[in-house]
């Protein structure tokens, strides 16, 4: 499934903090299906939704 990351994360954030979730629901608010995967290799949280296929009811 292709996805679209809208904001990237550091893992390492201070405790008691989830800045990548706050950002995420604030987009669900908005009518955005965010969500919040984990970049192992970055080592990062990135705010992903799903990529709109362009040639949907063709």
């Amino acid at each position: 499934m292709p996805r679209t990351v809208l904001e990237q994360f550091p893992a390492g954030g201070p405790r008691g903090s989830w800045p990548a979730e706050e950002f995420a629901a604030a987009r669900r608010v908005e009518g955005v299906a965010a969500e919040v995967v984990m970049d192992l290799e970055q080592d990062a949280f990135l705010v992903v939704v799903p990529q709109q296929s362009s040639d949907r009811g063709r």
